[in-house]
């Protein structure tokens, strides 16, 4: 004889409207009195019993389980609005357009708790046909910490895409420095254009544009200062940059520079331009205090700068304008100092790095001076027969 199920330990039975076996179970009552009751519906019995073998095990885990609906595309439209609050606008706009480019197009339509590692590994050995390495890395971040918010709010029991690695994408853009014939030419080009100061202090001194943009004339020191112990040349301080809060890259980014000859000169000179601009701007000039701003006073953004730049360099001899962007005036800086000898060490406090290293791997790109030091010790060492 069957036995008989106890109170309270659920059933089976079909569903007409829906066409569906449905198997629930009862597992008390809420702190309201509500029965707390967990179904799993399927074609057949077996699978009824079997999807309520899932979400009872998933309810003893302490899971919450999703709408069935919720996808990838609403993980990481969630992630977009919430998961990204505090950061800064470039942020956001880059990680929103990596999103929707990438990520929602390919896999948006997949149910979060349906998504497998395989199905990343797929995506992922796609993009790798049209994607650098960088953005490869970018987009996979961007899916998995769209997965992991979800997973911290019981939208899915794990995140498969921690379990994936980002493959080899196609290479990037190498970053490249302007020999010194070339960068003689940019500065000949770039006379009697909007961009000259820009273009020659980030040649000479080094400093990064979001430095640069963000630079004001109060720490813009071009008489020196000459009652100072010891007297102290002229200078301008980098304390601030465009980030998020105006601080610099890192701490050692705060530095205080001297302003080479030709830096000194051109900067008077858009002293008294700005002052131009400011009087023909009339009621439209909002003072920020900026060195480097728009006709009317306001701060530029990074697109402004590059557009500007390349608009000024254009005519320049042995340079393709369209290849070089501003933050390549730095890399070049490094290279012709490291090519004229200068310590790398100097160089690197002059750029702001924490160490060597960065300087070293990313942004020298000669290979002079010859480094000759092991050569003459170990011909010391070793003694070459003339005669030989």
């Amino acid at each position: 004889m069957t036995k008989r199920r106890s109170r309270g330990d659920g059933g089976l039975h079909w569903d007409e409207k829906r066409q569906r076996w449905i198997a629930t179970a009862s597992l008390g009552y809420d702190p309201s009195g509500k029965r707390i009751v967990k179904r799993g519906s399927g074609k057949t019995k077996t699978e009824a019993k079997n999807k309520l073998k899932e979400v009872l095990r998933d309810h003893e885990d302490g899971l919450a389980i999703a709408p069935t609906g919720y996808t990838v595309e609403n993980a990481v439209n969630d992630w977009l609005m919430y998961g990204l609050a505090g950061r800064d606008n470039g942020t956001l706009d880059n990680c929103t357009i990596l999103s929707r480019t990438h990520v929602i197009p390919s896999l948006g339509a997949r149910k979060l708790r349906d998504l497998s590692a395989e199905d990343v590994d797929k995506w992922l050995a796609q993009k790798t046909k049209s994607l650098s390495t960088r953005t490869l890395q970018s987009i996979h971040s961007c899916l998995n910490r769209s997965v992991k918010r979800a997973m911290a709010r019981d939208k899915v029991k794990r995140n498969v895409v921690e379990l994936c690695s980002v493959p080899t994408g196609r290479p990037g853009r190498p970053s490249k420095a302007l020999t010194l014939a070339q960068a003689e030419a940019v500065l000949k080009a770039a006379e009697r254009t909007s961009m000259h100061a820009y273009i020659v202090l980030a040649l000479l001194t080094g400093a990064r544009t979001e430095e640069l943009r963000a630079l004001t004339w109060d720490h813009v020191f071009l008489k020196g200062d000459r009652a100072a112990s010891p007297p102290a040349p002229p200078y301008i301080a980098v304390w601030r940059s465009v980030r998020t809060g105006g601080d610099t890259k890192t701490r050692k980014s705060r530095r205080t520079l001297a302003l080479p000859a030709r830096c000194i000169h051109v900067l008077w000179q858009h002293w008294e331009d700005q002052g131009w601009d400011r009087l023909a701007a009339g009621d439209a000039w909002e003072e920020n205090g900026l060195v480097f701003s728009s006709t009317v006073g306001k701060e530029l953004d990074s697109t402004n700068v590059r557009r500007a730049f390349r608009q000024a360099i254009n005519k320049a001899e042995g340079v393709n304008a369209a290849e070089w962007t501003p933050r390549e005036l730095r890399h070049s800086f490094v290279s012709l100092l490291s090519d004229s000898g200068v310590p790398l060490e100097e160089i690197s406090r002059l750029v702001g790095h924490s160490g060597t290293a960065v300087t070293e791997e990313v942004y020298r790109k000669q290979i002079r001076p010859v480094i000759q030091t092991g050569a003459v010790a170990m011909d010391g060492i070793f003694k070459v027969n003339p005669e030989r």
